[in-house]
């Protein structure tokens, strides 16, 4: 066993030269593994945060989660990725979120050899043990296009492989309980869980889609499909670049998010947003409107519940829902992946408060009203208004950027 130590004060100005700071850690050949902790003072301001890059790639992050991990070449901690230990100069990346005034002494400790315990695995794996199949409540038909037909999505999602409080598993058992039927699994930093999805979307009966929530302080962004590790150090512009590369689809995230709205700037910009995120608590709060509106109306809009665990603002991911027209002849929780990123590629999103929540539709050219809970209004992201269609009548769509109201305000259905 050798051991790494870098132990060293940061101060404010370290963390204003960059937020993140790699401390090398040498790996030699055959070795067995690798483990890691973080040791710091319980004090007021400081959040910090550690992952760690191979010196082949990129192995994981535990942002503020966690302070301790270890990879071998069998099993990790959840939020990292197992596999042989190629040898040569590794790192661990120390993230500086935040620092008291007057800095803080940090001590990492590496650890290459035997590692008779993997943090956080033991856990992981009684937690999944304990999650059932729950029963499905009826899906809800609703009008499609001729070939198509809605699926009901949430693409904000986080587990123990970032700074959730579940499994997988137990998010695939909360998507079929409200009556999902796929979920975007998008931990932060990290493509750990991705591993997982197939088999346990398959054995819930549920699509589970391939998410990595690229996350810094100045905003963060979902990136979807089995893209690999986006690289959240390098500038937004570039995330654009390469998710488009690689044939994912790249979301703003809670662009006005409290502390992490989005800040990035992007001379480019992505085919999605999360307009309606579980932070919109007052729907008669129409900042999310007027950012959507002064961004680009054509972003197509989608919605997340962020959920993180039981005591989030959401009891469960689905709230808000997001509808996406897929292809109908994907059916099953293998399929339902690659058919709503082309509905995502497409702009087919609408956009609910809850999966049986009135629905704003487009259908082709026109828009139709399901769920109708009586005098709405139509307004565009133009400034046009007038009367929603009711019982089963509809209006020709005017442009992109269409939004079900009460007349009081309130916000029922976003249309992409």
């Amino acid at each position: 066993m050798t051991r790494t130590v870098h132990r060293r004060r940061w101060t404010l100005d370290d963390r204003a030269a960059s937020v993140w700071h790699s401390l090398p850690v040498e790996v030699p050949a055959g070795c067995e593994g690798l483990a890691v902790r973080l040791e710091a003072p319980d004090v007021p301001g400081l959040v910090a945060d550690i992952g760690c890059e191979g010196s082949a790639g990129w192995r994981g992050w535990s942002g503020g989660a966690r302070r301790s991990f270890a990879i071998t070449p069998r099993r990790a901690t959840p939020g990292y990725l197992s596999g042989e230990l190629e040898p040569g100069t590794w790192h661990v990346v120390l993230g500086l979120h935040r620092l008291p005034a007057d800095g803080v002494e940090l001590t990492v400790v590496a650890e290459t050899g035997p590692v008779p315990e993997i943090p956080g695995t033991s856990a992981y794996d009684a937690a999944s043990a304990a999650v059932v199949v729950p029963q499905r409540p009826p899906r809800r038909d609703l009008p499609a296009p001729a070939g198509l037909r809605w699926v009901a999505c949430d693409f904000h999602a986080h587990t123990l492989h970032s700074d959730g409080s579940t499994p997988v598993a137990n998010i695939a058992a909360l998507g079929v309980v409200a009556g999902l039927d796929l979920v975007a699994v998008t931990d932060h930093n990290t493509v750990a869980h991705h591993a997982e999805l197939a088999a346990v979307g398959s054995r819930f009966g549920i699509g589970l889609l391939a998410g990595q929530e690229v996350t810094t302080e100045s905003g963060h962004a979902n990136a979807f499909g089995p893209i690999g590790w986006v690289d959240f150090r390098r500038p937004a512009a570039e995330w654009v670049s390469t998710v488009a590369a690689r044939d994912g689809v790249l979301s703003v995230n809670h662009p006005l998010g409290g502390d992490c709205s989005w800040r990035q700037p992007l001379p480019e910009r992505p085919p999605l947003a999360e307009i309606w995120h579980s932070s919109w608590l007052d729907l008669r709060w129409t900042g999310p409107l007027a950012w959507w509106q002064s961004w680009d109306p054509a972003t197509t809009p989608i919605g997340g519940s962020d959920w993180h665990d039981a005591g989030d603002l959401n009891a469960s991911p689905g709230t808000p829902t997001t509808w996406v027209c897929v292809d109908e002849a994907a059916q099953g929780p293998d399929e339902l992946p690659a058919a709503v990123l082309d509905g995502l590629r497409a702009g087919r999103t609408a956009v609910s408060a809850g999966r049986n929540a009135p629905i704003l539709l487009r259908l082709d050219d026109d828009l139709l009203v399901v769920g109708d809970s009586g005098d709405l209004l139509l307004a565009g992201l133009d400034g046009s208004r007038r009367p929603a269609p009711r019982d089963g009548a509809t209006v020709p769509a005017t442009g992109r950027g269409q939004v079900l109201i009460e007349h009081g305000g309130t916000v029922v259905s976003l249309s992409g």
